[in-house]
């Protein structure tokens, strides 16, 4: 494997990782998001501690992560369907 390790900082706190060094871009990015929205959150709530942000980021981001799970979900079924009908008339053009 090729692994590396980086230091990635979230809400003012270093958090050091070994990762594959093909997910670091991605990794970077996720971070970067997280600080981005605990700023923005930051901004327009009145807060405690980076505690309560972090919190609040961890369930936007789940709430949304879920809804395109369910988003993936239906275009799958919705896809299965319609290739069961293309082969259903495909069939009976075979059949023929």
């Amino acid at each position: 494997m090729d692994e590396l390790s980086i230091t990635v900082v979230i809400a003012d706190r270093p958090y050091k990782l070994t990762i594959n060094r093909s997910e670091e871009e991605g990794v970077r990015k996720a971070a970067a998001a997280i600080d981005n929205q605990i700023e923005k959150y930051a901004s327009y709530f009145q807060y405690k501690d980076k505690q309560d942000l972090l919190a609040m980021v961890a369930l936007q981001f789940s709430v949304s992560s879920i809804e395109y799970e369910n988003q993936l979900k239906f275009r799958d079924q919705e896809l299965m369907q319609r290739l069961s009908g293309i082969d259903k008339v495909l069939t009976e053009a075979l059949a023929d």
